[in-house]
């Protein structure tokens, strides 16, 4: 995981984005938030389970699928299964080294 500040590369509202393998950061002291770079780690291992291009495909979708669901962008977001795993699971910082492979579907 490389971790490059770049706040231009971050939605409005967000903290930190993800694409294999560097985690990109709207703030230079996100770099010692644990809690965020679990997150951020959570995607890695996701993208990585799926080949990293089909990870922004099927993320892609869902969201689309969850924004007619729930009308609002930001409720779409949050409820991706990929944000599910990773919020639910964020504050674990041992969660990656027991968590099982696509354990996403857990969350669809």
């Amino acid at each position: 995981m490389i971790v490059i500040v770049f706040k231009y590369l971050i939605p409005k509202g967000f903290r930190g984005f993800t694409f294999f393998p560097f985690v990109f950061l709207s703030d230079k002291k996100d770099k010692s938030h644990e809690v965020l770079l679990n997150h951020e780690r959570i995607h890695i291992k996701q993208q990585l389970e799926l080949l990293i291009v089909f990870f922004f495909v099927w993320y892609f979708f869902e969201y689309l699928v969850r924004l007619i669901q729930y009308k609002d962008r930001r409720e779409a977001y949050y409820n991706i299964s990929f944000e599910r795993e990773a919020y639910i699971n964020e504050k674990d910082l041992d969660y990656l080294k027991k968590r099982s492979f696509w354990n996403f579907l857990k969350f669809v």
